[in-house]
């Protein structure tokens, strides 16, 4: 017998944001590992309230989280292998306990999946350097960061040429998930149900379990992608997949995503007009953030990708931040799509672009306030994908739309929810309002038009903030002072904000 099977050697899975024992590399190696050792699994998963206060976790999808562990618990008792729901303060405060923990248990060895975020990289490394074997596998992408590269060996700083590798080196290499593993001991008793010591909110809209996630994956992938170009833009249709929250904790793998979506379009990643090709794009997206956020770690801490947007001058007004908040900016669509948030803890992607627009450029707030604002509030919370799609918004980011492109509220209102089925969901009070009011309204005689609702009037005149918006987000231009000057200029000719000091806002 080979002496290394000779002494038991025990393997422990730390959970994270991978909370699924089908397609889960770490659990089955863990289970590998135990197998050839003749030893034990265990798992664990650090509950740490004061870290996801410090990242801003909503509450809710502390909630959504906390039930998933939870349901995990019970799936992993099924094949003996028990979940430790231990606390933790920090980060910081890892490597010691972890340490302690493996000894207690004398486990040999640790699997986790890697993380990509900047303070995650540095609590493994942290852990590793206390002494713990840990083995860490790549699954939060399909294809790993830095593995998608250009001739130069560098990042790709634009999604389309980022894409284009991608999908050559995706079509290259089949795309198989793994089956959840056999028992490896007796079944456990049903754990207790386990309560995170945290602020939550309700999250029971969304239903938890892998089960549960890979139903709506299929009847996605089954009934919805093929129109998924057509609908996805229309809020008030379900023309989404709304599997987003699933992906952000891990109950889903982006693996099991495109694997069942080849299922439906085997075409999608060869053939540009395949009906699952839109859809596909939007997950290579996801990996096109996640693989920034390892090769430019300053993302990770809230850094402007563009060195040049470090110059903007963002007005910053907090009673506008908090109206826009609120769903009080006087915008029909905007007003709507905060008022989503706020009761759902979701929003639709269109409407994330739209409200992330209205909030950097009409109203010049730093776009890391809304980002943040939006951690505080969503269910499939993300900083990858959060940092940037609102980078993006505000031109600030990697492959980011323009600084002088500002979405028009009004037009995107009456493209978007041509019926206004959406609007009236979340505005009550304008559902007596004519639909061609909505839509047509002269922006600048919508408190007039409003005047019998409790509506609130509108923040700011478009025509006036889109100019100003490219005024001051022409800092990210070169030879921005000599444009600052003319957009000035431009700004005093459309009229003044009195509630803007222009030369100070502009020149600061």
């Amino acid at each position: 017998m080979n002496s290394t099977h000779s002494i038991s050697r025990h393997a422990l899975v730390w959970f994270r944001h991978d909370l699924r024992l089908d397609d889960n590399q770490s659990l089955v190696a863990a289970c590998q590992y135990a197998a050839e050792h003749q030893g034990l699994v265990r798992a664990i998963f650090f509950v740490t309230p004061e870290q996801w206060a410090l990242h801003d976790t909503a509450p809710i999808q502390l909630d959504f989280i906390e039930r998933q562990v939870n349901q995990l618990a019970i799936e992993l008792a099924e094949l003996g292998i028990p979940l430790d729901i231990c606390h933790s303060d920090s980060f910081e405060a890892m490597p010691a306990q972890l340490s302690q923990y493996v000894n207690y248990w004398q486990i040999s060895k640790v699997f986790a999946t890697s993380e990509p975020e900047c303070n995650e990289q540095r609590r493994d490394h942290a852990v590793i350097g206390a002494g713990v074997d840990l083995e860490l596998s790549q699954q939060h992408c399909v294809l790993a960061p830095l593995s998608v590269l250009n001739l130069a060996g560098e990042m790709y700083k634009v999604f389309t040429p980022f894409a284009k590798k991608w999908r050559e080196i995706a079509k290259q290499v089949p795309i198989q998930t793994l089956a959840r593993p056999e028992p490896i001991a007796a079944p456990l008793p049903s754990p207790k149900y386990v309560e995170f010591n945290c602020a939550k909110s309700c999250s029971h809209h969304w239903p938890v379990g892998e089960l549960a996630a890979q139903a709506k994956l299929r009847q996605f992938a089954k009934d919805k992608v093929a129109d998924y170009q057509a609908s996805r833009d229309f809020p008030a249709i379900d023309g989404t997949s709304q599997l987003s929250a699933y992906l952000a904790i891990g109950i889903l793998s982006p693996r099991q995503c495109i694997q069942v979506l080849l299922s439906h379009s085997p075409d999608a990643i060869v053939h540009d007009d395949s009906p699952g090709r839109c859809w596909l794009n939007e997950l290579v997206w996801r990996e096109f953030y996640r693989h920034l956020l390892v090769a430019f770690p300053k993302l990770s801490k809230s850094a402007n990708f563009n060195a040049l947007a470090d110059q903007i001058k963002w007005r910053n007004n907090k009673q506008e931040f908090q109206a826009w908040c609120e769903g009080r900016t006087g915008y029909p669509l905007v007003d709507a799509a905060m008022r989503q948030l706020n009761q759902t803890g979701w929003m639709h992607n269109r409407l994330r672009m739209v409200t992330a627009s209205f909030l950097t450029k009409h109203l010049l707030v730093d776009w890391r306030w809304g980002e943040r604002y939006f951690r505080q509030k969503l269910i499939d919370g993300d900083l990858a994908a959060n940092n940037g799609g609102w980078q993006w918004s505000a031109g600030t980011g990697c492959d980011a739309q323009p600084y002088f492109r500002v979405f028009n509220p009004i037009s995107q209102c009456e493209k978007f929810d041509p019926t206004g089925a959406f609007i009236r969901t979340y505005l009550p009070e304008l559902e007596s309002v004519e639909l061609k009011l909505i839509h047509k309204l002269k922006i600048h005689s919508q408190a007039q038009l409003f005047v019998d609702t409790d509506y609130a009037s509108p923040i700011v005149d478009h025509k006036f903030a889109r100019t100003r918006a490219i005024a001051v987000l022409s800092a990210m231009k070169k030879g921005s002072a000599k444009a600052l000057q003319v957009k000035a200029q431009q700004v005093r000719q459309v009229g003044s904000d009195s509630s803007v000091d222009l030369d100070k806002e502009i020149f600061g």
